[in-house]
């Protein structure tokens, strides 16, 4: 809901929200999936999943819904789109991400916090140490930061 509600204020519509189901990411093949298969492979001339809804629609809010499901190699794209906002189709063309918001969810550490969340919602240090510390063991600082 938040993703929907951002693409339609910034955007004005929710049309706006590109959204990932990153369980369908789990295998090393898959990366080809978001940025379209290589030269001389099936669905070539499709293009990617992530690369041709933000060429076609550049002002965008992107949700990667539970992406702890996503193979570590599609980690690897998603760092040079956080950190160059832009990314080379399997085209040669550059996809420019400057101008789109990237929400990525998990449920990494949601147990802890349903067990340990205070009155009113109140999260405290430990609880928060804890929920960060499982976090750091299975992301990369890069996507942690």
């Amino acid at each position: 809901e938040l993703a929907k509600s951002l693409a339609s204020t910034l955007f004005d519509s929710e049309k706006h929200m590109i959204r990932i189901d990153m369980s369908e990411y789990m295998e090393k093949h898959s990366v080809s999936r978001l940025i379209g298969a290589p030269p001389g492979y099936v669905g070539h001339d499709e293009g990617g999943q992530l690369t041709e809804a933000v060429r076609r629609n550049p002002y965008s809010v992107i949700l990667l819904d539970e992406i702890e499901k996503a193979h570590s190699d599609v980690f690897n794209v998603l760092l040079q789109i956080l950190e160059e906002g832009r990314l080379t189709d399997s085209k040669g063309r550059e996809v420019d991400f400057k101008n789109t918001i990237i929400i990525m969810t998990s449920n990494i550490g949601s147990q802890i916090l349903l067990e340990n969340v205070k009155d009113a919602g109140v999260i405290t240090d430990d609880t928060e140490k804890a929920v960060m510390n499982i976090l750091n063991q299975y992301f990369k600082p890069e996507i942690i930061n």
